[in-house]
């Protein structure tokens, strides 16, 4: 039944998506209802789901799929702890993301189509997560990308939206390239596809190792440089899908999209499959690639963290904060922390789905004073904002609850899961050198730079007085809150935010179910004073940032940071990374285009236009020499045979006496030849 409860799950979402296919109109309400329904269903066979196999056995069908001589490839379901954790998170999120949709979306001429994609992308992620064999697993990771580069360019009819899309999708290539090429090289390694015979207890990658210079696994080796291509390939698709350093530029620019489809994108589907990757490969990878990654997710974490700290789009600073958390999730793979990166994979799809959906009401309302009062403002800038908590109160007290998760003070889930991330970055840089280190350092800064760049957007949000009012005192402001459809997803994500659904004890991360449900590459006891001085000190410094960045933003006049300088540009220019990549990367691949063009243009086409005029320069030459050779021989023979025929035909002519005269003649010839020779 578990099995028939799972598959029931993933392809809910993809009938729901055939009957809007089906249904007439482009914008019929009926398809928003169609699809909530599919996932609420979905939702509940989801926790059944989860019911029936978080810490118990494996749960494996598989049939055979194909066979290719002698190989045989399987397909099939696999349900573990993982597994029915996303499963159950994909549904979990995406329901109240559902609702609110049906409110948000209902003026846009396009309802139905955005069901339809919607719908699809639920299907995509779902199945994603049961599947059982990397063949399955790229065509639903390409499923997962497709579908949100039709919704980050749903509006496109917007030049911004196209050009986002396009981005996300190009860059997202990359990553998918080396995913492929990482999973033809385990095949050839292991000869199969069967993610639980690869990375399943007692698995093939379990029984590897890397000795003398060869990957070596239970069947053959291979030179350990095809260990080394896995890992950049994982890595490449992973900094593609999860948007890490260096492919990380596309995520800030999808949110293009509607503010509902960024809320789903950031919390349980597109950027989480790439930490859903990590998750499932995980033993493929070497201490040394581990460290790697570690570094890679701290740098990214904090380089984002400086970004958003000087952002104005609201959107745009919740997607550098998703792009920071991400980095926290990688890093706490590569130093081992497993449990505590899917752990915070969690708890962030639940504060960072509410804080768009926030956004969502924020930008929407905001909408409404720019069409009431025909104003020409961009209704994302936070600059343009204030004052909102007295008129959005029930927005208000839940972005206060995200926000509180997103910076990890205690009583939230977001304390929990960061707090086991921190403490096990310290012990696992213990008794190293000083530049292992820096990884818990950085991710300690990190945390305190994501107190204020959240206390900022909450004050320039929420507090002091509505901007727009200050620069056009005679507008008129008529917002609320919205109805139930924005209302109970709001709940439902912010009682998620706290503490009880993951832990008894709001202090202890060690606790939580979730935690402990997920075998962790290293499990740590809190045995030294890392786990007390470590959560003290970040959560009392946390508190002296709040406090500082509420009083620089609320009760300062006048910016007491520079708005202009070096190290500002660097932060308002997103570190400069469009710009590096426009200039060097795009003009090189530019350049190089300019060049294949002109070598195709002027060589091969040159080759090929060249070719017809060496056919008919041979075809002349052909007809030159049939004309005047072949066919003067021919009109010589002709001729000669005419001439013979002629000669002799006079020696016919029909008397006697040129007979005997004739005979006469040839008798003397040959007398006289006999006598010479």
């Amino acid at each position: 039944m578990i099995l028939l409860y799972a598959l029931g799950a993933v392809l809910l979402p993809l009938l729901a998506f055939a009957v809007n296919c089906c249904l007439p109109g482009r914008g019929n309400k009926l398809s928003g209802w169609v699809s909530a329904g599919a996932i609420l269903l979905s939702c509940i066979l989801s926790i059944l789901v989860f019911a029936g196999t978080w810490n118990k056995h494996t749960i494996h069908l598989q049939q055979n799929w194909f066979a290719v001589g002698f190989t045989r490839i399987y397909a099939g379901v696999l349900l573990n702890n993982l597994s029915a954790l996303m499963l159950v998170l994909v549904s979990v999120i995406a329901l109240p993301v559902h609702i609110y949709s049906t409110a948000y979306m209902k003026n846009d001429e396009r309802y139905k189509r955005y069901f339809t994609w919607l719908s699809f992308f639920c299907f995509s992620m779902l199945a994603l997560v049961v599947t059982d064999n990397l063949l399955l697993f790229y065509v639903f990771w390409e499923l997962v990308g497709f579908s949100s580069y039709l919704l980050i360019g749903f509006w496109f009819t917007k030049e911004k939206a196209i050009q986002a899309n396009k981005k996300a999708f190009i860059m997202n290539r990359i990553g998918d390239v080396g995913l492929l090429i990482a999973i033809l090289v385990i095949f050839a390694q292991y000869r199969t596809f069967d993610i639980l015979q690869l990375f399943g207890e007692g698995g093939f990658v379990s029984q590897s190792m890397i000795k003398f210079g060869f990957w070596i696994g239970p069947t053959r080796a291979l030179p350990v440089v095809w260990q080394h291509v896995v890992f950049v390939g994982i890595l490449l698709a992973v900094a593609a899908k999860s948007a890490q350093f260096p492919l990380h530029t596309w995520l800030p620019d999808a949110m293009e999209g509607p503010t509902s489809i960024s809320a789903f994108i950031h919390a349980a589907t597109m950027v989480a499959a790439g930490v859903f990757l990590l998750g499932r490969v995980y033993l493929v990878f070497t201490p040394d690639e581990l460290d790697i990654l570690a570094a890679i997710g701290c740098y990214t974490a904090f380089m984002a963290a400086t970004i958003a700290l000087t952002q104005n789009d609201l959107k745009r600073i919740l997607a550098y904060s998703t792009i920071s958390q991400l980095g926290y999730m990688i890093m706490a793979m590569g130093i081992g922390a497993y449990s505590s990166s899917i752990f915070h994979l969690v708890t962030h799809a639940f504060f960072k789905c509410l804080l768009f959906l926030v956004a969502g009401i924020v930008i929407h309302q905001m909408e409404h004073i720019k069409e009431d009062n025909n104003l020409d403002i961009d209704p994302q800038n936070i600059l343009n904002m204030g004052g909102l908590r007295k008129k959005l109160p029930f927005t208000f007290i839940a972005a206060i609850i995200g926000s509180l998760a997103l910076i990890g003070l205690p009583l939230t889930s977001g304390y929990l899961s960061k707090d086991g991330i921190l403490i096990q970055a310290f012990d696992w840089s213990d008794g190293k050198s000083f530049a292992y280190k820096l990884i818990p350092i950085g991710a300690v800064l990190t945390t305190w730079l994501t107190a204020f760049y959240v206390v900022r957007m909450m004050v320039k949000v929420f507090f002091g007085d509505l901007k727009l009012q200050k620069a056009h005192q005679h507008i008129n402001v008529h917002i609320s809150d919205g109805g139930w459809q924005y209302k109970l997803p709001l709940v439902i994500l912010a009682i998620a935010c706290l503490f009880p659904l993951f832990s008894p004890n709001p202090l202890i991360y060690e606790q939580a179910w979730l935690f402990n449900g997920l075998t962790p590459a290293i499990h740590l006891e809190r045995v030294d004073i890392y786990h007390t001085i470590i959560p003290a000190l970040v959560n009392v410094l946390s508190l002296f940032v709040m406090y500082a960045g509420y009083a620089i933003y609320v009760k300062r006049k006048n910016h007491i940071f520079p708005q202009s300088g070096f190290l500002y540009d660097l932060s308002y220019k997103q570190w400069y990374f469009d710009e590096i990549y426009n200039g060097f990367i795009v003009k090189l691949v530019l350049l190089a285009s300019n060049i294949l063009a002109w070598f195709d243009r002027n060589i091969i086409d040159g080759i090929i236009n060249l070719l017809p005029k060496i056919t008919l320069l041979i075809a002349k030459l052909s007809a030159w020499f049939d004309h005047y050779i072949i066919d003067g021989i021919i009109h010589l023979l002709t001729r000669a045979v005419e001439s013979i025929g002629n000669f002799v035909r006079k020696f016919q002519g029909g008397k006697i006496q040129y007979y005997l005269f004739s005979m006469l003649v040839i008798i003397l010839a040959l007398f006289i030849l006999k006598t010479l020779i």
